[in-house]
Formats: structure tokens, sequence, C-alpha cells
């Protein structure tokens, strides 16, 4: 029998203030806050795309390794042009839209915590 993977159900990243990575989600983001199972330690959950989300887990007390080049997710995105302008006008501090070596477009920013978010599209 050969084994395999359905889908990337989500991704789990350990933050240090829930309310505050709530608002940039939402806000800067852009993402859907879902409704979370009665954990016993704080979070949140998000959807992006169809069926992935993202778990936000509130008890971060070590520092975030974090980069472009290093651990980080990324997000195709539509009118990466227009996500530009709203990072403008939401002061969101992020580097410009650059080409990978295959052309695609990609702009990276970090979150609250330190965590890179890739943003790209084909």
């Amino acid at each position: 029998m050969k084994l395999s993977i359905k889908a990337l159900n989500h991704v789990a990243i350990y933050v240090a203030d829930v309310e505050k990575s709530i608002a940039f989600y939402q806000q800067v983001l852009q993402l859907e806050l879902l409704p979370r199972p009665a954990f016993d330690f704080p979070g949140a959950w998000f959807r992006f795309g169809i069926d992935q989300e993202l778990h936000l887990i509130g008890t971060r007390t070590e520092p975030v390794v974090s980069g472009s080049r290093s651990n980080h997710f990324a997000l195709e995105a539509i009118d990466l042009p227009a996500w530009e302008k709203h990072f403008v006008a939401q002061k969101v501090t992020y580097r410009p839209p650059k080409a990978r070596p295959d052309g695609v477009m990609q702009i990276f920013l970090t979150d609250p915590d330190g965590y890179w978010i890739e943003l790209f599209e084909r």
C-alpha cells in the first residue's frame, strides 16, 4: 500500500500576546477568525485559503527564530500590488516586492512576534 498525505491542515506558532497577534492577523493579513475549542491554554485559530488554518498558541516565552531564508510560512496571494498598498496604509514594515529566480513575485513581512511571512503571486 502506498502511503500519502491528503493535505496540509494547519500551521501552529507560539505567540507572546494573543490579542496583539489576533489584531495583526485580522487587520494586516485579513484572515478570518475561527471558533476554537476550549483548550486550557490561550490561543486563536484563523482560516487561510479554503481548508488550511493558522493556530496561535499563546504560551511563547522563548525567542523566535525566523527569516526569509529560514523558518517562515508562505501564503499565495492575489494582487500583490494591492497587498503592498494595504501594508503601507496599515503602516506595516515589509520587504518590497522582489522576483524570485523563477519569476514569482514575493513580499515578506513579520508578525508581532517576529515570524516572517511570505506573500507571493505567480
